[in-house]
């Protein structure tokens, strides 16, 4: 029964789009989505109806997708006119943070093995002195001995590498509470 329908669906589509190929593309989606319908057990009273409304979105789909697409083409432009990648998406970039992250991994790795555990509990996990203390079985005193250590270990990297510290906000903030 939509097969009736096809070449007046075709006729108005390439009239909308003005273009007989764009129109052969909607035709067939707007069928394929009318027969998904059908045949999902839903009853079609108007199948012309759905047909024509469902092509007339899709081509305003079409439409708003292209209004969005056009630009120029990057490959186009001079060099000196094309836009920059972010600084932090540079490759040298990337690198070097990495190589600062590995860094810094290889000094809190070279802690002795309480000191490291304190300061990835307080550190890393956000956990306070006193939880830090309680978990690990020692004062609190302890902990921030630990901690002020491990601390120190990293403003030297921090200050071989002449790059500020890349840890959590947490670090940042000192949770000691």
């Amino acid at each position: 029964m939509l097969e009736h329908y096809y070449r007046e669906l075709m006729n108005f589509c390439a009239r909308m789009v003005r273009d007989r190929d764009a129109a052969a593309d909607v035709v067939q989606e707007s069928y394929a989505r009318v027969l998904a319908v059908r045949n999902a057990g839903q009853a079609i009273p108007e199948p012309r109806a759905l047909l024509h409304q469902t092509a007339r979105r899709l081509i305003i789909d079409r439409h708003r997708r292209a209004a969005i697409r056009q630009h120029d083409d990057l490959d186009s432009l001079p060099e000196a006119q094309q836009p920059a990648a972010p600084a932090h998406l540079e490759p040298e970039s990337v690198y070097a943070h990495e190589q600062h992250a590995l860094a810094f991994a290889a000094v809190i790795e070279a802690l002795p093995p309480r000191c490291r555990e304190a300061f990835v509990l307080n550190r890393f996990e956000g956990m306070s002195h006193l939880q830090v203390a309680e978990h690990m079985g020692i004062s609190k005193n302890m902990v921030a001995q630990h901690i002020i250590r491990a601390v120190l270990a990293c403003k030297a990297c921090e200050d071989r590498l002449g790059v500020p510290a890349i840890w959590p906000q947490s670090a940042q903030r000192g949770r000691s509470a």
